[in-house]
């Protein structure tokens, strides 16, 4: 059993590069790949059982706040001082588990981590994962076995996996562009949700409990905006750059090189001011650049590098490499996932890792502090639509839908100043359709659902299939917040950035083997942004008004005051021009037919009018394209 541990944990050899362990005792088997990043000696590896052989840990992921666990548990136990065999964060969590049982670990830790721990004495085995979702873990009984990794690439390397693909799931993919947890896309397997653990026994296969959470977002979410920070601004600032100067020093904790990521936008420019504030030497940072003006923020990040005296890495990129990158992205993500960002994100993981083996990025920003335009516009939106009458918001969604072509402008004038500027870019029937459905919705959380989506169920790609609950669909799972900004904020919280910014980056990143750390994401910086009032998040307009005033400490506000560009790349134009033809061959509508997952002639018609330039379809199609390349990748 040991040897088969050890075969599905090398499925994950660009996880940890630097070494390879398997252990197996009755009905548990554990393998693990490791990245050395935290004592690099032989007493770092894994599969590492406890001091006194009871517990039996592999895990993925750092503890930041471990010295000061190993401290705890010395005070209550000084003869542990000497019995220590190594320095590592994996024997501090075992002592830890042992001493103060899993729960109360894992409540303790401050880290990224998921773990799979057995339980020699009580035959039970515990998997853990961290707050927010940074790293995953997969889980799946297939018969008797019960089967669990950090990708899925593992679980399908044991000889009893077989799982067909979930309808339901491919439309929540085709609608967010990734599969939300504790969805997967193969039927029978599940994520483990962030902030849970899981308890399971091989003695009642097939049966698993539902996982209990150690933290809730919710909870943090909702107990902080009902206790607000009172102080003033200047307080708030205070005490923001007090806890996020120790997250990004706990960060920066590794026995290997470490550098950070830098756009040259408010987030990233923020955490490596922060850095180089704590560091005696110039930290490493990096960043990639394209030729087309639109996708290019090398400059900026050039810019804020040089103020704050980095030793600042920059590669420009040609589109052929970028397009290089996009054979790998099946392989790369293990499930349907495409969010087109995943191409510069792995791009500059790759350069930063020919320098070092952990990266500090900037993420989360825009889900804690009020960053994204759409909270302007959703608001907006409801404020207009939601003041009228339900019947009659359908009566005027009806006459838009029906109006002739040359109607439609003078029909669409009232809306066009509460849309979002891609929205009224668009064609008039196409952005009438739009307007029309933000008029049909019931609550302003469907109106969100509608903003944040791609593919809905009325365009009929996925015959027949019935999406499950999401955090954005189910009302059972929205939050008790009175203002509607802060609702889209938590949703953000627990679907796009678990789901798709961290499944990027933590792909990306560990696909190049690389070790990526968010500071932002420190639980107690979490707990602390969900207290702040509003008015210190979003102000004139503007989103993170008081992460910017953080930052203008370090580095003056005109280097960083310009509109946000995003991390992209230029998938529209790539469609129409190289990437024609192999979309062309995974789009081929017999090949489709004969899958039967997807209804070939709604993609057909968005293809046909992307190719003839009638509507920019590429967020769509781009869904479809990586669910296609996916599925011949992996002989679904």
């Amino acid at each position: 059993m040991a040897a088969l541990a050890g075969k599905m944990a090398d499925t994950l050899r660009h996880r940890g590069p630097d070494d390879r362990g398997a252990w197996a005792e009755g009905a548990c088997a554990l393998g693990h790949r490791r990245l050395s990043v935290i004592d690099l000696s032989p007493h770092g590896a894994q599969p590492m059982a406890s001091r006194d052989g009871r517990l039996v840990i592999a895990y993925n992921g750092e503890i930041y706040n471990y010295q000061a666990m190993r401290a705890d548990l010395e005070k209550n136990d000084p003869a542990l001082r000497g019995a220590w065999r190594g320095s590592s964060d994996t024997e501090v969590l075992l002592e830890a588990a042992g001493r103060w049982g899993v729960d109360e670990a894992t409540r303790r830790a401050n880290g990224m981590f998921a773990f799979a721990l057995w339980d020699r004495q009580k035959k039970l085995l515990h998997l853990g994962r961290d707050r927010l979702g940074e790293k995953p873990l997969y889980y799946a009984w297939m018969g008797r076995h019960f089967l669990f990794g950090s990708e899925l690439k593992a679980l399908k390397a044991h000889p009893a996996f077989q799982a067909g693909i979930d309808s339901g799931v491919l439309a929540l993919y085709m609608r967010h562009n990734y599969v939300p947890a504790p969805y997967c896309i193969y039927q029978g397997v599940a994520k483990l949700p962030p902030g849970c653990l899981l308890t399971v026994s091989p003695e009642r296969p097939g049966e698993t409990p539902p996982p209990r959470a150690y933290w809730s977002a919710r909870q943090a979410c909702q107990a902080g905006a009902a206790d607000p920070f009172r102080g003033t601004a200047q307080e708030a600032l205070a005490q923001l750059e007090e806890l996020l100067l120790e997250a990004v020093e706990m960060r920066m904790v590794a026995d290997v090189p470490l550098g950070a990521f830098l756009s040259g936008g408010i987030d990233s420019s923020t955490i490596v001011a922060l850095m180089q504030a704590r560091s005696t030497r110039p930290v490493k940072t990096f960043s990639i650049g394209f030729s087309e003006e639109a996708y290019n923020e090398a400059p900026f990040a050039k810019e804020v590098a040089a103020h704050l005296g980095t030793q600042h890495t920059e590669l420009y990129v040609t589109p052929q490499e970028a397009l290089d990158v996009v054979p790998l992205l099946p392989r790369l993500y293990d499930e349907p996932f495409s969010d087109s960002s995943q191409i510069p994100t792995y791009l500059v993981s790759q350069l930063a890792r020919r320098h070092v083996t952990v990266s500090l990025s900037g993420d989360a920003g825009d889900e804690l502090f009020g960053g994204y335009d759409r909270y302007a516009w959703g608001r907006r939106i409801w404020n207009q639509t939601g003041r009228l009458p339900y019947p009659l918001r359908r009566l005027a969604a009806g006459l838009l839908t029906a109006a002739p072509r040359g109607l439609l402008s003078a029909g669409l004038a009232p809306f066009k100043r509460w849309l979002p500027p891609e929205v009224t870019r668009r064609d008039p029937g196409e952005m009438a359709q739009r307007v029309a459905r933000y008029l049909k919705v019931k609550n302003p959380e469907a109106m969100y659902l509608g903003l944040v989506s791609h593919w809905q169920p009325e365009d009929g790609l996925v015959p027949g299939a019935q999406e499950p609950a999401t955090p954005l669909n189910d009302p059972a799972q929205w939050p008790d917040f009175s203002d509607f900004t802060l609702r889209m904020m938590y949703l953000d919280l627990v679907t796009y950035l678990p789901d798709d910014i961290l499944v990027k980056v933590d792909r990306a990143a560990m696909g190049v083997s690389l070790e990526s750390r968010i500071p932002l994401l420190d639980h107690r910086v979490v707990e602390f942004a969900w207290r702040l009032p509003l008015a210190m998040k979003i102000k004139d307009g503007q989103g993170k008004w008081l992460l910017r005033q953080l930052l203008y400490k370090y580095v003056p506000p005109a280097m960083v005051k310009r509109p946000k560009k995003g991390f992209g790349v230029p998938i529209d134009h790539w469609l129409r021009g190289p990437l024609r033809e192999w979309a062309g061959d995974l789009l081929a509508p017999g090949s489709m037919s004969r899958q039967g997952f997807l209804n070939p002639q709604v993609v057909q018609r968005a293809w046909r009018e992307h190719q003839e330039g009638v509507k920019d379809w590429h967020y769509w199609l781009w869904d479809v394209l990586m669910f296609q390349a996916w599925l011949a990748e992996h002989n679904a």
